[in-house]
């Protein structure tokens, strides 16, 4: 295997569990950002950010595109974190698992940098990756959008062939896969479909199957 690979990897569910503790911080943050700033009940604000996540994919690009909300505004003041440290959970081989792969890594993630940065700060792991691809270096135009997949390609002169993509998404995976990318899928499912090329249920179970996608 050349250098020239790549690892891009997701950030939320991917590299740690959001799930628990991080997922309900955010949802909880953006529903009182909705109710403080669009004058909403907490009941109007769930059911506008939930419309928005089906009709966009994302809350951003909602109030972005119908409320003229500043993205960096919101982003940052729902991406607050006074306990990170006992919110992450990790998986205790993250980082040996990490060293392991040959090639370059980066973290492509549809989070503001800030928390994205300080999240790879718990888990200790900042010093394994070339670069963070956050939210705000594709021009709030977030996964599964080809913009950002092909934009982090260029900043970084890598040829999506020789990139793996390792995520929970399908949604992003299917992205990568039409870009020419080999996929990676962290789940517990069962059914994998045909634009996955490895299914894995942690990260640690990576390095055994990284064989078979280079």
């Amino acid at each position: 295997m050349t250098a020239t690979v790549a690892w891009i990897f997701d950030l939320d569910n991917t590299l740690h569990n959001a799930s628990p503790h991080i997922f309900p911080h955010i949802n909880r943050a953006m529903n009182a950002y909705l109710q403080q700033h669009l004058r909403l009940d907490e009941q109007s604000a769930g059911e506008l950010r939930r419309s928005y996540w089906r009709r966009y994919g994302a809350t951003l690009l909602g109030l972005m595109r119908h409320h003229g909300t500043d993205p960096r505004h919101f982003l940052w003041h729902t991406h607050q974190f006074p306990d990170l440290e006992r919110m992450v959970v990790r998986e205790p081989q993250l980082r040996h698992v990490l060293r392991r792969l040959p090639g370059r890594k980066f973290v492509f993630s549809n989070a503001p940098v800030h928390y994205a940065q300080a999240v790879l700060r718990v888990l200790g792991i900042t010093s394994l990756f070339d670069a963070v691809f956050s939210i705000e270096r594709v021009g709030f135009r977030p996964k599964p959008d080809a913009y950002g997949f092909l934009k982090l390609c260029r900043a970084h002169h890598l040829r999506p062939r020789r990139c793996i993509m390792v995520e929970d998404s399908l949604e992003n995976l299917r992205t990568a896969k039409k870009l020419g990318m080999k996929t990676v899928w962290v789940s517990q499912a069962e059914r994998v479909p045909g634009y996955v090329d490895v299914r894995v249920q942690g990260m640690a179970a990576l390095s055994s199957h990284a064989a078979h996608l280079y």
